[in-house]
């Protein structure tokens, strides 16, 4: 997709401050980590809801010249988002922020619609205001990423693979309200002419996500001898991708990638929810056995399948390979391996997370 008066041709875009949102969450910290490691000036907007720390901030390392500052407040704060881009002179905003956890949409989908759409579009609207502002050399040294999900693509049969063709086709609150943000920038793209790009990527693990995500989850509910919850037979298929494999992914699109394209990030790494629940336990078993000698994965319990869960994702990456110059550094079994033993060593981070849920529901 293309349109006049932007520069629509690959060239180096040089990021010199950029508005992270959400980047105090787990995919955020790992692309803030990586954008401050480039010599960034990061702003980080982040209302810090139960998935937020800033202790995730704080475990980045500093470099020479990259620095972060964290603004609490919700991307819904239209006045909050144009101050901060004029004040701090924005070049580049990196949209995270997003309510994310598929069985919280389906029980409570309202905060997803508030978010994720109205949040997006407060995000547009402000970054086009901004835009319209700046000078003609400035606009073209200027991008908005939107960091999107598989998920709105819906679901895949047993052959083929998602790619940035593919028709949007969500099936659940939460891939519909992202889908409608892929909508909404698109759109911002061909009517105001404001430089978007837009990434999906497959399931992120790693170091630091919140304990609600299936990786953690069995994770910490193994080590505390409770049973481990798999959907219905356990055939639901994901694409695993280490999430800083995805956080540098993005910052490829971010400063090689064109405007008005999108791009598409996955790990090559297609496991059934079973597979995963038996590799996990089975790392476990090497790292942490149990005192009873008795295998983690006897904790393994059926429980009835989600609503609408999508058979299975996967990702065709190779236009962010050919174009963007994307590799993967992490295969999977070294980056579950790693994420294990991140959890094992950090257990009082889960707990000290899920407290403070406990704490804010309250």
């Amino acid at each position: 997709m293309t349109t006049e008066n932007i520069t629509t041709s690959a060239s180096e875009f040089t990021p010199a401050t950029l508005l992270v949102t959400g980047g105090a969450g787990f995919i955020g910290c790992a692309f803030v980590a990586k954008a401050v490691a480039e010599g960034c000036k990061v702003i980080v907007l982040d209302a810090l809801t139960y998935a937020g720390s800033i202790e995730n901030l704080h475990a980045i390392k500093p470099s020479a010249k990259g620095s972060w500052e964290l603004v609490e407040g919700n991307i819904t704060n239209g006045a909050l988002v144009e101050k901060l881009m004029k004040e701090h002179a924005v070049n580049a905003v990196v949209h995270l922020a997003a309510e994310s956890h598929v069985d919280n949409s389906i029980a409570a989908p309202s905060e997803f619609i508030q978010t994720n759409i109205i949040g997006t579009y407060t995000l547009l609207e402000a970054a086009r205001q901004h835009h319209k502002n700046l000078s003609r050399e400035q606009k073209n040294n200027f991008r908005f990423v939107y960091v999107s999900t598989d998920e709105v693509y819906g679901s895949l049969g047993e052959t083929g693979k998602f790619s940035e063709q593919s028709a949007i086709e969500p099936n659940s609150p939460y891939s519909a309200s992202k889908a409608s943000g892929d909508l909404l920038v698109r759109a911002w793209f061909h009517t105001y002419g404001l430089p978007v790009m837009i990434t999906h990527c497959s399931n992120n693990y790693g170091p630091r996500q919140y304990p609600e995500k299936l990786i953690p989850v069995m994770i910490t509910r193994a080590m505390a001898g409770q049973s481990l919850p798999i959907y219905g037979d356990g055939k639901n298929i994901r694409d695993w991708i280490h999430v800083d494999d995805h956080a540098a992914g993005v910052w490829a699109a971010l400063v090689k990638g064109v405007a008005g394209e999108s791009y598409n990030f996955g790990g090559n790494a297609e496991r059934n929810n079973l597979e995963m629940v038996n590799a996990l336990c089975a790392i476990l078993e090497e790292l942490a056995p149990r005192k009873d000698a008795r295998a983690y994965s006897s904790l393994a319990a059926f429980v009835p399948d989600r609503l609408g869960h999508d058979r299975r994702y996967a990702i065709d990456d190779r236009k962010a390979q050919r174009e963007l110059d994307w590799k993967r550094q992490w295969t999977f079994e070294d980056g579950l391996k790693e994420t294990v033993a991140w959890y094992l060593a950090n257990q009082k981070w889960c707990e000290a997370m899920l407290a403070r849920k406990d704490k804010k529901a309250a």
